[in-house]
């Protein structure tokens, strides 16, 4: 079995992080950079960084970040939010982000997965997808998870993948906010259908949900942030969790 990743979510705005963050030791808790610093000496695997500004300084910003972080960590990390073009792509990783991620602007316009794919190589190309419940189908939904599309989440992977997507994040809108554990059932599915890697995001409560989506849910990796940012979990116990598990993390 590949070692499971860890991965917690920062979402930004205006270059700040949004959701209150209790960790004593950070003299600013709105300062992504110090928090990415902190999790990584603590073990994440990776960091996502969501950036949900709405604004024409939007880049600029985001890009003053990523190479703020870029410095700061040596784990790797994925931006995502509001990314729509191949030069969007370019400009971010080359301030240093080792992925991007790609919702809405794939779903709109499906050649822009396989154009960022071709220009940068899959491995960089993160597909994210916000999937929910309608009644016996999972749909995909875009707008932060409010606005339902046409497309079923199985088959819309699949294309996604197919068209160059390096990984499949997988956010399940039913569990999100719950905290109580991932779609599994879902997860499962979908990793049985694509040949890339799968995060699991959506629902964390305990460190049992995460042995349960490796398992389960054969997730490649799971992402969470409040459990995280809130200290109800810690990386190092949880590492050391999933280790009791059998389940094997980069230590």
């Amino acid at each position: 079995m590949l070692t499971k990743r860890i991965i917690p979510c920062l979402d930004i705005k205006n270059g700040r992080t949004v959701k209150g963050v209790n960790f004593l030791e950070l003299r600013d808790a709105g300062d992504p950079v110090e928090l990415a610093k902190i999790y990584a000496e603590e073990g994440a695997d990776e960091l996502v960084f969501l950036d949900i500004t709405a604004t024409n300084e939007k880049r600029k910003t985001l890009v003053e970040l990523v190479e703020k972080v870029a410095e700061a960590i040596n784990i790797p990390f994925t931006v995502g939010g509001g990314i729509s073009t191949v030069e969007d792509v370019s400009v971010l990783l080359a301030a240093g982000a080792d992925k991007v991620s790609v919702n809405s602007a794939a779903v709109r316009n499906p050649q822009i997965i396989k154009e960022m794919a071709d220009e940068f190589g899959s491995q960089c190309i993160v597909v994210a997808v916000d999937s929910r419940k309608v009644g016996d189908r999972n749909i995909v939904h875009t707008h932060g998870g409010s606005k339902p599309t046409e497309l079923e989440t199985e088959a819309w992977i699949q294309k996604a993948v197919k068209l160059g997507a390096g990984e499949i994040l997988l956010t399940s809108m039913d569990h999100d906010g719950t905290k109580a554990g991932f779609a599994n059932e879902l997860l499962s599915k979908i990793s049985s259908l694509v040949n890339v890697p799968v995060i699991a995001s959506g629902g964390a409560g305990n460190m049992q949900h995460f042995c349960d989506t490796f398992t389960n849910g054969k997730s490649d990796a799971a992402l969470a942030a409040s459990i995280f940012h809130f200290k109800e979990i810690g990386i190092p116990e949880l590492k050391t969790f999933l280790k009791n598990k059998n389940i094997p993390t980069r230590i």
